[in-house]
């Protein structure tokens, strides 16, 4: 059985939301697989597009990844690291779990390659655009403890 996780969100827990991340060792620990079925629930319930472990109170360089609306099974991306960016870049408006009712137009690089591991281990080096570009940009924001309203 998945629990839901309490979302951390500002003011009350900007201590925690703006700390720095551990990385994760592999292979998982039996309570970082837990932790990511947990986030992979709580992420679909909130609903929500993507949630870093920060967000629920885990100081760790993890985050999910909840595209299931475009056809993309949820996803842990573990450790990741942008590794290029286009210089061209888009704006959209984003949303963030941490901070209820906020919205804001945000430019990004409208494509960026992302190096980070998955549950079993492999390294995945992911080149993408669109939503899943815009989506790993905030989620890994949240791991260097990077929050949209800095960037409005």
């Amino acid at each position: 059985m998945f629990k839901l996780l309490k979302l951390r969100t500002l003011p009350s827990d900007e201590k925690i939301l703006r700390s720095p991340n551990v990385e994760i060792s592999l292979p998982l620990s039996h309570e970082i697989k837990n932790l990511i079925e947990d986030m992979k629930f709580t992420v679909q319930k909130a609903p929500g597009i993507g949630l870093a472990a920060p967000q629920v109170g885990k100081n760790l360089t993890l985050a999910i990844i909840n595209l299931q609306e475009f056809g993309v099974e949820p996803f842990a991306i573990i450790n990741p690291k942008v590794l290029s960016k286009s210089i061209k870049k888009t704006e959209m408006e984003e949303g963030c779990l941490s901070i209820p009712g906020y919205f804001a137009k945000i430019r990004r690089p409208a494509r960026v390659e992302v190096e980070f591991w998955r549950e079993d281990g492999r390294r995945v080096v992911m080149k993408t655009d669109k939503l899943l570009a815009k989506v790993l940009q905030h989620e890994v924001d949240h791991l260097n403890g990077v929050l949209i309203r800095d960037k409005h």
